[in-house]
């Protein structure tokens, strides 16, 4: 998981143009724009700047003056689910999402300018997880990734890994590692045989409320410390901190019901 930080580089070198296919950046669409803000500046120390306004008020997150996330407001009348979406890169965003139509995904929202940004889409894939296709201009994205307050990795959360894996195979041109000896459904996806995504697997274990979805994992001095936080600032706690193969994770949603992760990545 750790090597995946090297899109945006530890130390916020980011590349002028991430390879396509490489997550570049993460955003939520949230109905309280004022009070999420709130939330996640409280929890992370994110500080905020405008940004393009085509899909309503929005706002992009920064740390320590590097961006690291976009938050925009639903219009009042837009029931949707409340969720971090992230975004994968590409060289050409109508040409990315023809594909993703033609694998048997669909397009919701454009292909669309976002000012002198860029260019972008949101779509799903063939399981109805939500991802985003961003084709930078001025805008290049997360400026750095896995130090507390930023992000460290994306998981798509499914049923089973093969009704999808093969969308994303071809849409973006992941590889797959071969899987592991434990049986378990979980494959990470690689670009240029580096780590940048995982899809697991995991049956009737799937919340029913949410469907397949992606989760972003944020990083953190120690999650342990920052749960009570989290709580204290309206948040709910999901999955309680435990140890795993990457690191100390916990599951998390924010006062809206947006699910996140929390991680302290092995070093």
């Amino acid at each position: 998981m750790t090597d995946a930080r090297g899109s945006a580089g530890q130390n916020g070198a980011a590349h002028a143009r991430r390879a396509p296919g490489t997550p570049c950046w993460v955003s939520l669409m949230a109905h309280g724009l004022t009070s999420t803000q709130e939330f996640y500046g409280a929890l992370f120390g994110w500080e905020f700047r405008p940004g393009p306004q085509q899909l309503g008020p929005y706002v992009r997150a920064v740390l320590d003056g590097r961006e690291v996330a976009g938050i925009g407001q639903l219009p009042p009348d837009r029931q949707l689910p409340i969720a971090w979406t992230p975004y994968l890169a590409s060289d050409d965003v109508d040409q990315t999402a023809e594909a993703v139509r033609s694998c048997g995904g669909t397009i919701g929202v454009g292909p669309l300018d976002a000012d002198e940004a860029g260019r972008l889409a949101i779509g799903s894939d063939p399981s109805g997880a939500v991802f985003g296709i961003w084709q930078a201009a001025a805008h290049l994205g997360i400026a750095v990734t896995g130090v507390p307050g930023a992000t460290a990795w994306n998981e798509l959360l499914t049923f089973e890994s093969a009704t999808v894996l093969k969308f994303y195979e071809t849409v973006f041109g992941f590889e797959r590692r071969p899987a592991d000896s434990t049986g378990s459904d979980d494959i990470t996806l690689l670009l240029h045989g580096r780590p940048v995504v995982n899809i697991h697997g995991v049956g009737n274990a799937l919340p029913r409320d949410r469907g397949s979805h992606w989760l972003t994992y944020f990083e953190v001095a120690d999650v342990d410390e920052t749960l009570p936080r989290l709580t204290a600032l309206g948040g709910h706690v999901l999955t309680p901190a435990h140890d795993g193969p990457w690191g100390r994770t916990a599951t998390v949603t924010d006062p809206e019901g947006a699910r996140f992760a929390l991680i302290r990545s092995h070093t």
